[in-house]
């Protein structure tokens, strides 16, 4: 074998799976990639940290991959054949942990990239997993509720070869939900021979998931929403926000942005657009009006806004609660807000953070902000591990002081170390990670 041949080897067994790399085994598609934009963000932190160089390129890279095709039968008798995915981005700190993805352009890069986003948002909380994500390339909302059931049971059967309460446990993300997850559940359990509730987190409470937990995401933002206004020397009291995305997180920190903090919030948008109202939105009745026509548009008295206009309104908080990428370079100059709320994952580019630090706007960034669904599907996977439930107000008081007590260290770390909100969390996470990596050795 020549040495140009073990070069190439070399550089082949370090990232053999992906043909949205370049030759170099790099992630490509600039700021639009998910992948690419969490390696540049993780990139950065690691510029801060001095841990061994092959713990760091061992982080970068997700540990496994599964990548499956399979059938589905419609109600009309036909065979259609669905693409997913479940991808394991580390174990260092115990079972991965993330959720399941059903929407049209899912693709392996992004769930790459929420995987290795789950990474860090469970060691910043203290969590004991490791971080994984899922998804189907499907619209569900053009799937009946049986087909959604049978694409739901075969996608679970093609995955539990790496699912396990000690393994991996998914949880809902965009497009699925408690019914999904009850699903996924019952499937894995029929094939164990008995019931395994602590297989999913995020299930219905009959079947063992946890008091809290449908909130618990939204719950999360706007603590953190509140510790940043704090910090800001800005009252909560009277702020105004801005929700875009009006879904389960979006709506859940609306109303509770109201109800907790007395804030006015004054502008919320889903996917066809929002509705504008300076004077404060009337929460309760938009959610019952998006319930009933899927859309925020066309609310009461309130103007209707496009969400490239709803983004840069002028607001105390900017809740960002929809999808990847909807703060780049190009629009990040308009942005008004004094705090951005990462209530989505990776809602803001790398490109657009610069900038937005630049001119003095805080972000809190999502491996912290939205970190209370994964705070509260952990308590649920105890509660089933142990068959013993929890009172509201138990879950409540446990997310309240795991958010604190993360946001607090991130400001702590911000302080002592010259470093923005992001990277500093960031800087946190990796190093936990690649500190318990050295405790456990490198077998064999």
């Amino acid at each position: 074998m020549t040495d140009k041949t073990d070069k190439l080897l070399s550089k082949e067994c370090l990232t053999p799976y992906s043909i949205s790399r370049s030759l170099n085994g790099e992630p490509t598609g600039g700021q639009d990639n998910p992948y690419s934009n969490a390696v540049t963000q993780y990139e950065k932190a690691v510029s801060h940290l001095t841990i061994k160089r092959g713990v760091m390129e061992m982080l970068k890279y997700p540990k496994r991959e599964l990548s499956v095709a399979f059938p589905v039968k419609m109600d009309d008798g036909t065979i259609r054949t669905y693409r997913g995915y479940r991808v394991h981005h580390s174990t260092a700190m115990g079972p991965t942990k993330g959720g399941i993805r059903y929407a049209p352009d899912v693709n392996l890069d992004e769930v790459r990239a929420l995987a290795m986003l789950m990474s860090w948002k469970c060691a910043l909380m203290n969590l004991p997993y490791g971080g994984a994500k899922g998804g189907v390339r499907i619209d569900p909302k053009a799937l009946s509720h049986g087909e959604l059931e049978r694409l739901t049971r075969r996608y679970a059967s093609e995955i539990s070869v790496l699912m396990g309460p000690e393994k991996d446990i998914p949880a809902p993300d965009m497009g699925t939900n408690a019914q999904v997850m009850a699903w996924i559940m019952d499937t894995y359990s029929m094939h164990q021979g008995f019931s395994v509730r602590a297989v999913v987190t995020g299930k219905p409470v009959l079947v063992g998931g946890s008091l809290g937990r449908t909130e618990a995401t939204g719950r999360g933002v706007v603590v953190t929403a509140r510790e940043a206004l704090k910090r800001a020397g800005i009252d909560p009291k009277g702020a105004t926000a801005v929700v875009q995305g009006f879904g389960k997180v979006g709506s859940v920190a609306a109303r509770l942005s109201r109800e907790l903090l007395g804030m006015k919030v004054v502008a919320a948008s889903s996917s066809r657009g929002g509705v504008l109202k300076e004077s404060g939105l009337d929460v309760e009745g938009l959610e019952l009006h998006y319930q009933e026509s899927g859309a925020c548009a066309d609310f009461g008295d309130a103007d209707n806004v496009t969400n490239e206009e709803l983004l840069t309104l002028d607001c105390d908080v900017l809740i960002v609660a929809a999808k990847e990428n909807q703060i780049r370079g190009d629009n990040a100059g308009d942005i008004k807000a004094k705090i951005i709320a990462e209530g989505a994952n990776g809602p803001v580019t790398p490109a657009a953070d610069d900038a937005l630090i630049d001119r003095g706007i805080t972000v809190i960034p999502d491996i912290l902000c939205n970190a209370g669904g994964v705070t509260v599907s952990y308590l649920e996977w105890v509660q089933d591990l142990q068959s013993f439930a929890w009172p509201l107000e138990r879950i409540n008081d446990h997310l309240e002081n795991m958010m604190v007590e993360a946001f607090h260290s991130v400001m702590t770390c911000c302080d002592a170390r010259k470093l923005n909100n992001r990277v500093a969390a960031l800087a946190l996470a990796v190093e936990r990670i690649a500190e318990a990596i050295m405790i456990r050795g490198i077998y064999p």
